[in-house]
């Protein structure tokens, strides 16, 4: 037996059921939610549709999503709660990490390893404590114990910051065993740079990250390069067709079964309840992005060029059951 945190306590990886691995519930700018609320509104109201939208995917069946929503995008355990409370047909699992493209945040620049050359000693980083608490105390006084660890690294490379935050999500993970995921600019090659700090300098194995937005190229060699290199690929943004189409991302995923590499594979959509990165009248010109999709049109395309229910049953039951399982 296995067993995994989610935010009404421990479950054993069996109950997983279908999981979907990359979605937000509320993905927030919290300086600004703080200080300005007016779009925010009405704070019942927010959890009201949320825990309407969240029923209406567990009614599709899935019984599982990854929230790996983190510093950086605005975590906070107590609404989470909440909503999870209303909807205990869904599992939540929830994560720890920063989400940087670049520096760390401020909080961090005078502490930990940006003393080193100050000091002339090599002081430990505080995030990795941060993280580790997480995981096995809970989140802030609510119990709420994390169940994945997460980083970011997008086209502007392997910065100061980037690099630190991804050190100290592997040697949290080296302590306590958690996975990780990942986000990452397939464009770019990151996944790369995440095997050469995680795997090959802090030795994480590459079949504990999920290389998160996989799904945002075409390009099944570098994809198929990363899985036979033994990461799961999240192909975790449909519905999200800016820079690219739902044909493209279905097509994708419908060309790495074909080459086998369902069992590397997991699926989501990165959507939210509500988004303060994108002015709400934007919206509606993303029409697909929401919970519902894959279900509703991402499946029923693939299987109808060839991808088997057996496919689909490994990419979102067998998958991500393996991957919260304690090698």
């Amino acid at each position: 037996m296995s067993l995994v945190n989610t935010v009404r306590g421990v479950i054993d990886t069996s109950e997983l059921g279908r999981t979907y691995m990359h979605e937000h519930v509320f993905v927030l700018t919290a300086d600004v939610q703080q200080n300005h609320p007016e779009e925010w509104g009405d704070e019942e109201a927010r959890v009201a549709d949320a825990v309407a939208k969240l029923r209406a995917l567990a009614a599709q069946g899935v019984t599982t999503i990854v929230d790996p929503t983190v510093i950086g995008l605005g975590r906070y355990i107590p609404r989470i709660q909440r909503i999870s409370e209303q909807v205990p047909e869904l599992n939540i699992i929830v994560a720890t990490g920063v989400y940087t493209y670049d520096s760390v945040p401020a909080y961090f620049r005078h502490r930990g390893p940006a003393l080193n050359e100050t000091l002339g000693t090599e002081i430990p980083d505080p995030m990795v404590d941060m993280f580790v608490t997480d995981l096995t105390d809970g989140i802030a006084g609510t119990g709420v114990k994390a169940g994945m660890l997460k980083c970011a690294i997008d086209r502007e490379g392997l910065t100061p910051g980037v690099e630190r935050v991804m050190r100290a999500v592997a040697r949290a993970h080296r302590l306590t065993g958690a996975p990780i995921t990942v986000h990452t600019h397939p464009g770019s090659r990151t996944g790369a740079l995440v095997k050469r700090v995680m795997c090959d300098e802090e030795g994480v194995e590459p079949s504990r990250i999920v290389l998160g937005h996989s799904g945002d190229t075409t390009d099944c060699d570098q994809l198929a390069e990363l899985a036979d290199a033994g990461f799961v690929l999240g192909m975790d943004r449909f519905g999200l067709n800016t820079g690219t189409t739902f044909e493209a991302r279905a097509d994708t995923l419908v060309e790495m079964c074909r080459r086998g590499y369902a069992d590397r594979m997991v699926l989501s959509q990165d959507a939210a309840c509500y988004i303060d990165w994108i002015d709400p009248n934007v919206m509606p010109f993303l029409p697909q992005w929401h919970y519902l999709h894959l279900g509703e049109d991402v499946l029923p395309y693939v299987r109808e060029r060839g991808v088997t229910e057996k496919q689909i049953t490994t990419m979102l039951l067998d998958v991500p059951r393996r991957f919260f399982e304690v090698p």
